[in-house]
């Protein structure tokens, strides 16, 4: 058994919305299980900004910084100074993204199961860009050994742990950036030494986002630079059916962060409309970590319960708008709730 703190933002546009679909979700459990969940709000993003100055205001960031782990609703303009800052305040080192083929959903094919794994606190995401002239802008893409080794540990680690095909593409762009892209590849090859298991390969970029349009059922794990991995992980969203079913988290090594993996849309906010997959498939990766974290197995299952009854409603044509139903945000919770216990 376990009671969990969880710091969670609502965020900006249909952000509220969503986070109210997760808050009822972990209400569910909370009244049904062994795993409960202390919630506490706090402010970030757009709203914040107006005001208090800051888009992560101090008495909000002490918030999380107190709390087991975080549940964040898309934020609007702002979202770079909430979600990199909050990545470097706690280390999450490894953004981990999902891409799941999910029963009578349009996507390019029925048969994709694959995680887009990327190093999350390096390349351009530093935001080292320089003025060279009036006319000219430098910005600096950074890779280390240290951060590289990091994520390539994870990410073989990752692969043994899903049971499933067994493989890790590396993609990067040597060929181009030879010195930085380059380390990034050697010190991933170098890690697979140590995992015999796995079928490892690598990749370019380019090919590699062509070929998840081609044959995405092939993959397994990819491991990526945060760049590579930001925009393959958008693709290979839309390739099982878009971005509203898309989770996302961010994982150090005493912390991590659970995230919608799309953008705040202001032009829905409001009209009950959006689809509350990705937070809840999000609250389910978030429940799988605190039950490694923390040895807790009920936590697990009650992850499982998330994704078995989505499932479940997604088979019958229970769905949202935006993925061919008739069903609002809070339609779609509450049935969802209902159908997990």
């Amino acid at each position: 058994m376990g009671r969990y703190s969880v710091a969670l933002i609502p965020g900006d546009g249909v952000g509220p919305e969503l986070t109210s679909s997760a808050k009822m979700i972990l209400q569910t459990i909370n009244d049904n299980s062994n795993t409960k969940f202390t919630i506490r709000e706090v402010e970030a993003g757009d709203v914040a900004l107006a005001k208090y100055g800051k888009a992560l205001p101090r008495c909000s960031a002490d918030i999380i910084q107190k709390s087991q782990v975080c549940l964040k609703g898309p934020v609007g303009e702002s979202a770079a100074d909430v979600i990199l800052v909050l990545r470097r305040l706690h280390d999450l080192f490894a953004n981990v993204r999902p891409a799941i083929s999910y029963p009578n959903i349009p996507n390019l094919s029925p048969r994709v199961d694959l995680v887009i794994i990327r190093e999350n606190t390096e390349d351009v995401y530093l935001g080292w860009e320089f003025d060279a002239d009036e006319n000219t802008v430098v910005a600096l893409k950074v890779t280390s050994e240290k951060a590289s080794r990091r994520i390539a540990e994870y990410g073989f680690k990752a692969a043994m742990l899903r049971n499933k095909k067994k493989k890790v593409v590396i993609v990067h762009k040597a060929n181009v950036l030879p010195k930085g892209d380059g380390l990034f590849a050697r010190t991933c090859r170098s890690i697979s030494q140590n995992y015999p298991e796995i079928a490892c390969s690598e990749s370019y970029v380019d090919t590699c986002a062509m070929n998840l349009i081609r044959n995405p059922e092939e993959f397994d794990v990819i491991l990526t630079t945060n760049l590579y991995g930001d925009i393959l992980s958008d693709e290979a969203a839309q390739v099982v059916g878009g971005l509203g079913l898309g989770p996302a988290a961010n994982i150090g090594d005493s912390f991590a962060l659970f995230e919608p993996v799309h953008g705040a849309a202001f032009d829905i906010a409001g009209k009950d409309i959006a689809n509350p997959s990705s937070i809840l498939l999000s609250v389910k990766m978030m429940l799988e970590w605190l039950a490694d974290k923390y040895d807790d197995r009920c936590a697990f299952r009650e992850g499982q319960r998330i994704e078995a009854a989505m499932i479940g409603l997604l088979r019958k044509n229970r769905k949202t708008k935006d993925i061919g139903g008739m069903l609002t945000t809070t339609d779609f919770t509450k049935l969802l709730s209902l159908s997990m216990y």
